[in-house]
């Protein structure tokens, strides 16, 4: 039924054979190790044949944005713990609290135009003071660059709400509903490497607005 033949002992490979084609394909993964896979992937070019076929470049990249990313994260984390303490102060007087709901309830509609200079991997924060169900239009636009932003939100006992965040921008608008009352604005950083300033108008029924970070 079948026709395949088995092969003689003669016809199969030595243990010496075996072994140095064992030490063949290790010394090639190897070498496709050092060669493409550590430039290609982590920047690692020890021989130079990476950056020769452009790969050492990818994994700067790869690297670069990997930095970026976990930059950003703790600039968000920076921002929400910063946060609380510039606005729990008013707040640390038990009857001051319950003061500015009222105050930002009888809010009337104004308009501002505020204005923040970042050199390179510097970070800025703009928040208002808005009562819950409060709105405001934004435009804010970039000159010389772009920006990573975070739009979000604090209040006593809370100390992180996010809204809207992005990365290498040069500009948002829209319009922001206050969750609650507190202070809502914009964290942005120049991950550029030249200065970039950032234009910021509003206009809505806040009470104030001022640069916190």
């Amino acid at each position: 039924m079948f026709n395949a033949q088995r092969p003689e002992v003669d016809d199969l490979p030595t243990s010496r054979q075996l072994v140095k084609a064992t030490a063949v394909a290790l010394g090639v993964a190897g070498a496709l190790l050092i060669a493409v896979i550590l430039p290609a992937e982590y920047a690692i070019d020890p021989t130079g044949v990476g950056r020769a076929l452009g790969l050492t470049q990818m994994g700067e990249v790869k690297a670069q944005l990997a930095q970026e990313a976990t930059a950003d994260e703790a600039a968000t984390a920076l921002a929400a713990n910063a946060a609380p303490a510039v606005t729990t102060a008013p707040a640390a007087a038990p009857p001051a609290a319950p003061a500015a709901a009222p105050q930002a309830a009888t809010a009337g509609i104004r308009s501002d135009v505020t204005s923040v200079t970042l050199n390179p991997g510097q970070g800025a924060e703009i928040k208002a003071t808005m009562g819950k169900g409060l709105r405001l239009t934004y435009d804010w636009k970039v000159t010389g660059g772009a920006v990573n932003y975070d739009t979000h939100a604090d209040a006593p006992g809370i100390d992180y709400h996010g809204y809207d965040k992005g990365q290498n921008s040069v500009g948002e608008r829209g319009q922001l509903v206050a969750s609650f009352d507190g202070k809502h604005g914009w964290f942005w950083r120049n991950r550029g490497d030249a200065p970039v300033t950032v234009t910021l108008r509003t206009e809505g029924t806040y009470t104030e607005i001022m640069r916190v970070v």
